[in-house]
Formats: C-alpha cells, structure tokens, sequence
C-alpha cells in the first residue's frame, strides 16, 4: 500500500518486529487487542502515527511518528487514519 507524504510516494507494509514493537508503544497486550482497538474506532492520532510509522519503516522508509506529525499528508487526517486501519487489517491477510 502506498501513502502520499509530503507529495512522494512511499510503501507501507508491517512486519512482524513492527507489529511487536507497536504491541508495545502502543501498551496492547497482544496483535488481537490492537485490531480491536482500530475496529471499535477506539484509536488515537497517537496510533495512527504510529502505525504509519512502523509501515514506512516496513517499507524501507524512516519517518518516526514526529516528524510524521509534521507532514502533509495527501488526504489529510482522516486518510491517515484509513491508512492506518488498512495497514494493520493487511498485515493479517494470508495469501499462498
């Protein structure tokens, strides 16, 4: 999946180290508890930047939560936010 920053485009895609340290920086108790969290829309722009983050990183880009904050993002906040959800429901599906 791609998002636009600061007009570039960069792919996103989390691995499972990503995935164990957003278990952590965001205080879950397991990948479930996250997925949960964004289904029942209980997330904060804290996650969202979060995941982002760690999805750049998946994807060969470090950009820390920061100075992603910072960004323009095309789409604004609310396509940060479907980014996010997207990222994270991908990242749990399997294909052969």
């Amino acid at each position: 999946m791609v998002l636009i920053v600061e007009g570039q485009h960069h792919r996103m895609k989390l691995t499972l180290g990503a995935l164990a340290e957003l278990e952590e920086e965001l205080d879950e108790p397991s990948l479930m508890a996250l997925v949960q969290r964004f289904e029942q829309g209980g997330f904060s722009s804290r996650d969202v930047l979060a995941l982002l983050s760690a999805g750049m990183r998946g994807g060969g880009i470090a950009m820390d939560p920061d100075t992603l904050a910072q960004a323009e993002i095309e789409g604004g906040p609310m396509r940060a936010a479907q980014a996010a959800a997207e990222l994270l429901a991908r990242a749990f599906v399997v294909t052969s």
